[in-house]
């Protein structure tokens, strides 16, 4: 098991009270990030609806590392919450407030409480890379097939 990276937070004051994101069980890959909504005004989404859901906190991750902000698989199947821009990136040299865009694929408004555990964080290493500029490309057995083009 890799040695896990240390990141620092601050909340923010309407944050205060709530849990830092966390894993659910041994072997998860992300960890919940929950609303910062104040605890009398719930977010209420229409249909369709989009919002920046804030979480309470800012955050400094490593550099070398990115957080990726991805829907609940359960919120979604259950309400249809997702997120438009998923997977979400948070760079490592951004220091702001961490929101969650969401949005309202279902048919019923839903309401965001506070601590409603909205999206999953997963926080992973980047890979650098430079363009090498070349007349021609190597061959593969796939070559230019794009969509479909391994099967259905």
């Amino acid at each position: 098991m890799a040695v896990p990276i240390n990141i620092q937070v601050t909340w923010l004051a309407h944050g205060r009270g709530l849990s830092l994101p966390a894993y659910q069980t041994a072997h998860a890959a992300g960890m919940d990030l929950l609303a910062a909504v104040p605890e009398d005004q719930p977010l209420e989404l229409q249909p369709m609806d989009r919002v920046a859901c804030p979480c309470g906190f800012a955050m400094a991750l490593p550099e070398g590392y990115e957080a990726q902000v991805r829907p609940r698989s359960g919120m979604a199947l259950k309400v249809g919450l997702s997120m438009p821009n998923a997977p979400g990136t948070i760079d490592a040299d951004y220091r702001g407030e961490v929101k969650v865009l969401l949005i309202n694929l279902g048919r019923e408004p839903i309401a965001i409480t506070r601590g409603m555990r909205i999206a999953q964080m997963v926080v992973a290493k980047v890979e650098k890379a430079i363009w090498s500029e070349v007349e021609t490309l190597p061959e593969t057995d796939r070559g230019g097939g794009g969509f479909g083009s391994t099967g259905a």
